[in-house]
């Protein structure tokens, strides 16, 4: 089963070239635009390229974060991240270019509440199920214009049992089997 349905391709063109040069020019780096827009690490190089930004080092980018302005925009970013896209210390850490202490250093700074392993969990289980009854729903809707189970299967790379399942979520009401008998046995009856 797979954990998510794929990404559409209007999800990944509504972030444009230059919404991601807007933001990194205001200091965001590579990685966090990887992290916070969802697209691959080569699409938002080609994106960013396309917009004609002018690339920083790893050092100008350190530079410019030892402003107080970037600072506090790296922990607004940092705590936007962790509270509405459930991220951990670990991913704002590698998001930030920092270490675990730092990037929690900067979470507080910008008002951020550090929530415990259990609360994060909670929080990514609630985010799958809520994602889950979604899936479930558009299911739903294909099957009532007529989309079969195997289609819709094959549609989602999801086994034949887990459509039936998803369905069953949604409280689908399912159309009647077709049971046919060979055609030898038409004519006749018991």
């Amino acid at each position: 089963m797979t954990p998510h349905p794929p990404a559409t391709s209007d999800a990944s063109k509504a972030v444009t070239p230059q919404s991601l040069r807007r933001q990194y020019e205001s200091g965001a780096t590579v990685e966090e635009l990887v992290t916070a827009s969802g697209l691959s690490y080569g699409t938002v190089l080609n994106r960013l390229h396309d917009a004609g930004t002018t690339m920083r080092t790893s050092w100008q980018t350190r530079q410019m974060r030892q402003n107080p302005q970037a600072r506090r925009r790296l922990a607004a970013r940092l705590r936007t991240l962790y509270e509405q896209h459930g991220a951990t210390l670990t991913e704002l850490a590698t998001a930030a270019g920092e270490t675990r202490r730092g990037a929690r250093r900067l979470l507080i700074e910008a008002g951020g509440t550090v929530r415990t392993t259990q609360q994060t969990q909670r929080m990514r289980a609630a985010a799958r199920a809520a994602e889950r009854h979604k899936l479930a729903l558009s299911l739903r809707a294909r099957y009532e214009a007529d989309a079969t189970v195997p289609e819709l299967a094959r549609e989602h790379s999801y086994s034949v049992a887990t459509v039936y399942q998803l369905l069953h979520q949604a409280g689908t009401p399912m159309r009647p089997q077709h049971h046919h008998r060979p055609a030898r046995d038409m004519g006749r009856r018991p």
